[in-house]
């Protein structure tokens, strides 16, 4: 909402991300103070700008970019205002009972000598009754490589000592280092937002950007989106496309076929497939069996060794499973031709011509049309309407949920406490094929923690249940952190010789409600959203004349004061 037509006012609690969470750590609801947008003019209770205020101007992100700062001298006013309606000693103001009020942030536009981006205000208690504010000052300059820049830790701890009259301070380190790129083999990256990170806490810093010692706490952070064509099952992944376009064609009537790849077309693959069959049926063929399936297998001369290894393709496959690598492989790539398929596969089955295998407990229509065909008679089938592309679609759905199954009982030995809820038949197709799509994602992440990071199965199984209890309670969401604890020494070797992305000391005194804070950090992001990298240049006096290869970083410092009523 609103305040005197200039401010806006966010309210954010519950599981909203704080964008003051590096710098505070309450976890109660909170106010956000920014710039309304709708309010293009100039701020009647501002003075015109000069000399540092131009320079911030130029700061603050154009239209659509993102939430806007106040200026500091605004943000100054408001910052006034809640101290005094929180003040019981404000007597003139006539608030009978003061209530107290959620912690206020307020986004600001760095016009002041420090650059100052953030003002933060939040009650001191004793019981219900309101003691004093906390305020804090969070400021930004860089970013630069100039590391001449950055502070001293002595330094700093002297001057939290002065400033708060301690004799004793304590030292929390933070770091956050990205293992996604340092674990790529090569340099091309691929446009996307998957991230693997690790965040790494400690007690008792000795410098300014040590490395971690390996005592340290650490969690890994997975945010991996499907799709990379680097990944190992790229391949499956298109598998997935192909079935999810016969799902939408199912749900709206109109199916995009794909173009087809190759001259021989999914008919004439499949006319060859029966007429194998029908071979080993009469006796033409005596062996041979075993290897039936390595051929069938979708695709897999198209994924390396390395692949193979790591997804390795089932060697169970039936007839029904064997029949849609085929018709896949080849694309069929149009509704005609889907027909023309399970035309032949129908007259084949009705004319005792072939007895495939099926596994047991297949329930797709296809499957209860080879089972029928054990005893020498099978129903009508009318291969017309939606039916020939719901077939397609089950076997296809079958095939798939075994693959996935498969992974996840070899690979991560995961008991699958919850695999009833990945392959229950019980829901319609939409619901299964969403299903599947979760079962897709856990194994890309799966995957990707197997090949980057060489995780073992002491570490996949717990990822494994992470992401199973996740998504048995929500819908696909592969911008979704997954979080899991970690030994330091498991990724030391991905980070130990790279810069971090964030790193931080947090210098602290007092304890409870006495307790206050001096932080500072370098970054590689700005350390908040109001603030845009495309400026950045501006927000440091500094010159850097390093290498491409040195690191970037904002300098952000949080300085907390408290101020007491009584």
């Amino acid at each position: 909402f609103f305040y005197q037509t200039d401010v806006e006012i966010c309210l954010i609690g519950g599981s909203c991300k704080s964008p003051i969470e590096r710098f505070w750590n309450g976890n109660n609801t909170v106010y956000v103070l920014q710039k309304a947008r709708h309010n293009e003019e100039s701020d009647p209770m501002e003075e015109s700008k000069t000399g540092d205020a131009i320079y911030a101007s130029e700061l603050l992100p154009k239209e659509s970019s993102g939430p806007l700062a106040l200026s500091v001298k605004r943000a100054k006013q408001l910052i006034s205002l809640y101290t005094m309606v929180q003040n019981p000693n404000m007597t003139h103001l006539k608030i009978s009972e003061p209530v107290v009020l959620p912690p206020l942030w307020i986004r600001c536009d760095g016009s002041d000598p420090e650059h100052t981006c953030w003002f933060g205000a939040e009650p001191l208690k004793a019981g219900n009754k309101i003691t004093g504010i906390n305020f804090y000052m969070v400021t930004c300059d860089g970013p630069t490589a100039d590391k001449t820049c950055f502070a001293n830790l002595e330094e700093l701890k002297m001057a939290h000592k002065v400033k708060h009259r301690s004799s004793v301070v304590m030292t929390k380190g933070f770091a956050q280092y990205e293992l996604i790129r340092a674990a790529a083999i090569e340099d091309t990256l691929v446009e996307s937002e998957s991230n693997i990170c690790v965040d790494i806490t400690w007690n008792t810093v000795d410098k300014i950007l040590e490395t971690p010692p390996l005592v340290s706490a650490a969690t890994l952070n997975v945010a991996l989106e499907s799709g990379d064509p680097r990944s190992p099952v790229y391949q499956l992944y298109r598998e997935l496309q192909f079935l999810l376009a016969l799902a939408e064609g199912l749900k709206t009537g109109v199916t995009e076929w794909p173009e087809p790849l190759e001259s021989e077309s999914a008919v004439e693959l499949v006319q060859e497939f029966l007429t194998d069959l029908k071979k080993k049926l009469d006796g033409f063929c005596i062996s041979g069996n075993s290897n039936e399936a390595e051929k069938i297998k979708c695709d897999t001369a198209a994924v390396d060794s390395s692949i193979k290894c790591i997804f390795t393709e089932r060697g169970d496959l039936d007839f029904a499973e064997q029949l849609w690598c085929k018709m896949r492989s080849k694309c069929v790539s149009s509704y005609q031709e889907l027909v023309k398929c399970f035309t032949l596969v129908i007259k084949s089955l009705e004319n005792g011509e072939i007895q495939p295998w099926i596994h047991q407990g297949s329930s797709n229509l296809l499957s209860k049309l080879i089972q029928q065909s054990y005893h020498g008679k099978i129903e009508v089938v009318s291969l017309s309407g939606i039916t020939p592309i719901r077939m397609l679609l089950e076997i296809g759905l079958d095939k798939m949920k075994k693959d996935y199954v498969s992974f996840f009982i070899v690979k991560s030995r995961s008991c699958l406490l919850l695999q009833d809820y990945f392959i229950s038949t019980s829901v319609d197709l939409q619901e299964q094929v969403h299903r599947v799509q979760k079962l897709h994602h856990m194994l890309e992440i799966m995957v990707s923690c197997t090949v980057l990071l060489q995780f073992k199965h002491e570490n996949l199984f717990p990822l494994t249940q992470i992401c199973m209890k996740y998504y048995k309670e929500n819908p696909l969401n592969e911008k979704h952190v997954f979080q899991l604890p970690i030994r330091p020494a498991l990724v030391k070797k991905f980070y130990q010789n790279n810069h971090p992305e964030v790193w931080k000391v947090d210098i602290s005194s007092g304890h409870g409600p006495k307790e206050v804070k001096t932080t500072w950090q370098v970054s590689t992001n700005p350390p908040a959203e109001h603030i845009t990298s495309n400026n950045t240049g501006l927000l440091s006096d500094s010159t850097v004349n390093g290498s491409g290869e040195e690191r970037m970083y904002f300098i952000t410092m949080a300085k907390c004061s408290q101020v007491h009523f009584t």
